[in-house]
């Protein structure tokens, strides 16, 4: 794995993840109580032995900076490293990234310096846990000039994807973004080409791309000068490059979740409380995911009944009740509060004993969750200041709101406090 480059692609603005994203990159988003989205792939790479790794972005960059040079460290014995390409204007090219094929265009000077044979492209918004040595291994052994990683898709969920077809070697031969009726039918396949069982073949009769690829050094860089115009691998590049060049289908067989969306956020956090087994989980000691270490101390549980809950560490949770919810590192629940089907992202620093006590004297509102208070189907981002005797329940069952100036917003039901925010005593949302 030397001879390949990784570039994870840190996407644009991150809209449909707002206001999670509001001061932070998309891939800075905190997930499972104590990770980022970019630790994901990131985890991934390393366990896959690719040591050499750039994320591109070029959206509220500077905590993802710190994370990434907090986090990952390699030794002065390989020439691993993980840095951060901000999108930036230069003489040639005065613009932002304009797509995902742009982003790596532009920074294709820096990309031809490496010694490698291939480039694996990776989005820094999915879940999942796989295994790119496999994947680098299908694409040379089919000598294909670009792979595809895809995933089994059956019927009902087929039309939100853009989906492939494949003839009987694995290449890919024809592309539909998102079809419906007669042109859906058109793109099923026979997957037990990529390894599929007839069973599974028959449930799942579609594939659909993950947004992950390996290119052919010298096929990506061809691409990318002869067609300008063109600015994303996955409308654009790949289905025109299919008709000149060898591009093969690579199938995942595993748990993959896109969480670029606050609903699918929500849902997939929550997941990983399911008992036995979460669909993913972050305790496989066989391909760790890696974070930044805090040096917290223990989380501290006074009278609390919890059920079906992730509890991250330094937390200090009074008297109260908490079920099927995540909690952020360094989370303060105070007593009498209930907290159900909710995400608490934690806080990033402790206020002293002294100074919450002041705030209290004075009226003011410390950080964490108040006393009596009730929150249910929610997000509530970092260092949010929840007063006593609150009620986030969504009471009107409200779909789409804006609130900014009162703290909060509404996504798909889900109500999203603010990363900062105060919601006074007595709030009802």
């Amino acid at each position: 794995m030397k001879k390949v480059l990784a570039i994870i692609l840190g996407g644009g603005a991150g809209t449909r993840l707002y206001p999670l994203t509001k001061l932070r990159a998309k891939p800075a988003v905190p997930v499972a109580g104590k990770y980022r989205l970019i630790d994901i792939p990131v985890s991934n790479c390393i366990n896959s032995e690719i040591y050499q790794i750039y994320v591109l972005t070029q959206f509220n960059s500077a905590s993802l900076n710190r994370h990434i040079a907090r986090t990952y460290n390699f030794t002065g014995f390989n020439e691993g490293f993980v840095e951060v390409l901000a999108a930036q204007q230069t003489p040639e090219n005065p613009n932002w990234f304009q797509g995902t094929a742009d982003a790596v265009r532009q920074y294709l000077w820096l990309l031809q310096e490496w010694d490698i044979d291939e480039y694996l492209i990776l989005s820094g918004d999915h879940l999942y846990r796989m295994d790119y040595r496999q994947f680098v291994q299908r694409h040379r052994e089919t000598g294909a000039d670009i792979t595809l990683s895809v995933i089994p898709i059956d019927d009902r969920r087929a039309s939100d994807f853009g989906l492939m077809k494949i003839d009987d070697s694995g290449r890919v031969i024809d592309f539909s973004e998102k079809p419906k009726g007669d042109a859906l039918t058109k793109m099923q396949v026979d997957t037990t080409v990529l390894g599929l069982t007839e069973e599974q073949a028959q449930l799942q009769p579609y594939i659909a791309s993950m947004g992950i690829y390996v290119f052919k050094k010298d096929v990506m860089f061809k691409l990318l000068k002869e067609a300008t115009e063109r600015t994303d691998f996955g409308k654009e590049i790949i289905p025109d490059a299919s008709k000149d060049y060898n591009v093969q289908a690579y199938l995942f067989d595993g748990y993959w979740e896109d969480i670029g969306t606050i609903e699918a956020f929500y849902h997939a956090n929550l997941a990983l409380t399911q008992q036995p087994m979460p669909p993913f989980s972050f305790y496989d000691e066989d391909a760790p995911i890696y974070t930044r270490a805090r040096y917290l101390p223990p989380s501290k549980l006074l009278e609390c009944e919890i059920k079906e809950a992730i509890i991250s560490e330094g937390c200090i949770l009074k008297n109260c009740r908490i079920h099927h919810a995540v909690l952020g590192v360094r989370s303060r629940v105070e007593s009498g509060c209930i907290i159900e089907e909710s995400l608490l992202m934690g806080a990033d620093y402790y206020q002293a004993s002294v100074e919450r006590q002041c705030s209290i004297e004075k009226g003011d509102i410390p950080v964490g969750i108040g006393t009596d208070t009730i929150i249910r189907r929610a997000i509530v981002d970092k260092n949010a200041r929840i007063g006593h005797d609150v009620k986030i329940i969504n009471k009107d069952n409200v779909q789409e709101a804006d609130r900014e100036s009162q703290g909060f917003y509404i996504r798909s039901g889900i109500v999203v406090v603010l990363k900062n925010a105060v919601i006074p005593d007595g709030m009802i949302i």
